[in-house]
């Protein structure tokens, strides 16, 4: 992940899953309530059961006018959305129709508290009213389009529910048809008891008058072209440079962590570019049973949540015979997988491996080799071998597809058939600095990685070998993915090769704390009660932990001494658990559907700019509209 990608990725911050309906109308109508006490206040006191009632009927009116309204637009504006080609859901809807009722009673309050100081009057306050409403129409209207993706006439259907059931009220109950000269006598007779009930409503209503429904229809008009125009200059770069909308990117990453929608691999498919992928499969298997399965493909488990190849990982687990290990692989975001459909194409390749494995019961012992920041664990199985790289102590993210595959083509020049090339993934300082420690080809730390690769490969081609036994644990732990654990837990297989014994331990989660892993081998490695010789501790990179937080790493919110303790007992529940197996490596091509070269990074540097940009000229729009309604009410 580069800073481009991390400034995006910390977003996420900013987003909550949206509550149930009947939640956003639980606080809606509360909040009405609360203001149509202060609002509608009748002079009473709470020392006497008279003004008990006068308080009560004070809530009710708040419900009435404010809570109606809200009420009307949360059911009806997702099945009109709907009705007209939308996608708006009844959670989404209620929560914006509460938004808007607060954005209303906050601005009404602020006019009344000045009215008071002022001197202005009522009428400012019902002046503030029309503003409030049209300024909703226009949110609204902004949401929709975004949401839904429907052009500004359609989307303005739905989107002036609150606004028109809100004006209707007023309509009705602030007398306004006594000023209009409509019909004759049979229309007062039938209309004006049911469209003229200012006796009905609270007195404060009586300055309503009808320009003020001139006003709010002008104004809303005047919105919507603002709407229209900003949405027009954002959406511009984003077409030009990628082809896609930057409200078809809005409405799948708000329709995934409000909802867990699907929406966002609709955008990604439009990005996507075809990709080959090497997908490596390493079995273990005892004389009864398979004992643990590595399956590594060169792909990204990203971007986030379960979009794509986020849950990789566990899709792997539930399809693996033995115990599954999934590690990282060297690869960064541009092979995130656009949909999770791409993840049924990998595991259909890693199956067609596994069927050609052929299993020897030879080994060689593991051995560790070291170029710059770079170092790397390797053992031989059969004429295949297994590299684990990592850069701990040193902070290091993802490595590119391009470094991992010279990697391991170095690795293969010492007469190696195969090579599972893991990127430990193990040592990280979060969102911080400038690139965060990608490792991108022509570094130094990918020469770093290549020359310890080939290493450990000239190593291994001399090394003698022997026996194989193997022993595996595992366990889901206590935690959860917002704690930096996904639903893997932790796993740990430990082989053993004329008695040197190494721990290979795997974590399910997003690169980890700086030092954890450190401190992780040397619970294992060192003392005189050591559990083996030789160890690696490795993260999946599952992307699950990363739904609503950037930076979840493994240790960061969760006691890191809990973490280490269970990681022994499972190598100790490993060692005990150790029997003779033969292993088999083999490798399939699978073509699938990545976001493609560099646009991940073209991705990133747009959203951020939208965010950086949009928001100054959402501020220019706002005040330009604010100004024009001025104009309006002070030469109306």
């Amino acid at each position: 992940m580069t800073a481009t990608q991390s400034d995006l990725a910390g977003l996420s911050r900013y987003i909550f899953r949206a509550p149930n309906w009947y939640t956003s109308l639980a606080f809606a109508l509360l909040l009405a309530a609360m203001a149509g006490v202060a609002a509608f206040d009748s002079g009473e006191t709470m020392r006497t059961w008279r003004g008990i009632f006068f308080l009560g009927k004070d809530a009710w009116e708040g419900i009435f006018f404010i809570g109606i309204p809200t009420v009307v637009a949360a059911f009806a504006t997702s099945g009109v959305d709907r009705f007209v080609g939308g996608t708006l859901t009844p959670n989404r809807s209620s929560l914006l129709a509460l938004v808007c009722e607060i954005l209303i009673v906050a601005i009404v309050t602020v006019a009344a508290i000045i009215s008071v100081f002022t001197g202005l009057g009522q009428r400012f306050v019902f002046d503030a009213l029309v503003v409030a409403l049209a300024s909703v129409f226009a949110f609204r209207l902004l949401v929709v389009m975004a949401v839904s993706r429907s052009s500004l006439l359609v989307a303005a259907v739905p989107a002036s529910l609150q606004t028109l059931a809100s004006a209707v009220l007023l309509f009705v109950y602030s007398g306004t048809l006594t000023f209009l000269s409509v019909g004759g006598p049979i229309l007062d007779a039938y209309l004006k008891p049911y469209l003229a009930r200012a006796d009905r409503a609270p007195a404060a209503l009586s300055a309503v008058s009808p320009d003020h429904f001139l006003l709010l229809a002008v104004m809303c008009v005047v919105y919507a072209l603002c709407v229209y125009v900003f949405i027009l200059v954002v959406d511009r770069p984003w077409r030009r440079s990628l082809g896609v909308s930057v409200l078809d990117f809005l409405r799948g990453f708000i329709g995934h962590i409000a909802e867990g929608s699907r929406e966002l691999e609709e955008f990604f498919e439009q990005l996507g570019e075809e990709a080959i992928v090497p997908v490596t499969v390493l079995a273990f298997r005892s004389a009864e049973r398979e004992k643990a399965r590595f399956i590594l493909p060169m792909i990204h488990p990203g971007p986030m949540g379960e979009i794509g190849g986020g849950n990789f990982p566990e899709r792997v687990a539930n399809r693996s015979e033995g115990v599954a290990f999934p590690p990282h692989a060297t690869a960064g975001h541009d092979f995130n997988l656009v949909t999770e459909r791409e993840v049924d194409t990998i595991l259909q390749a890693a199956d067609a491996a596994h069927d050609r494995i052929e299993y020897t019961a030879d080994a060689t012992q593991s051995l560790r080799t070291r170029s710059g920041e770079a170092n790397v664990l390797g053992q031989g199985f059969g004429d295949d071998a297994v590299l684990v790289s990592s850069y701990a102590p040193a902070f290091a993210d993802d490595v590119e597809y391009a470094v991992g595959l010279s990697a391991a083509a170095e690795a293969r020049t010492t007469g190696l058939d195969d090579v599972l090339l893991v990127d430990a993934h193990n040592s990280n300082d979060g969102l911080n600095g400038p690139d965060l420690g990608h490792v991108t080809p022509g570094s130094k730390r990918s020469f770093d990685m290549i020359t310890a690769a080939g290493l450990a490969g000239e190593r291994m081609a001399e090394a003698t070998r022997g026996d194989l036994s193997m022993g595996v644990a595992w366990d889901e732990t206590p935690w959860t993915p917002m704690e930096g654990i996904g639903p893997l837990g932790i796993r740990v297989a430990v082989t053993e090769v004329e008695g040197q014994t190494t721990g290979y331990v795997l974590v399910d989660g997003n690169n980890m704390e700086p030092g954890l892993r450190d401190d992780i081998l040397s619970d294992l490695t060192e003392g005189e009660d050591a559990l083996v010789d030789v160890a690696e501790a490795m993260t999946t990179d599952t992307h699950i932990v990363n739904t609503v937080k950037a930076d979840n790493q493994v240790g960061a919110a969760i006691d890191q001494s809990d973490l280490r303790e269970l990681i022994c007992d499972l190598t100790r529940e490993a060692v005990s658990d150790l029997e003779p197996v033969e292993a088999g490596m083999a490798v399939e091509r699978a073509e699938v559907t990545v976001f493609g070269n560099d646009r991940t990074e073209t991705l990133a540097s747009h959203a951020n700019a939208v965010v950086a940009m949009g928001g100054a000229f959402a501020v220019s729009i706002i005040l330009v509209a604010m100004t024009v309604s001025i104009l309006i009410f002070l030469f109306a």
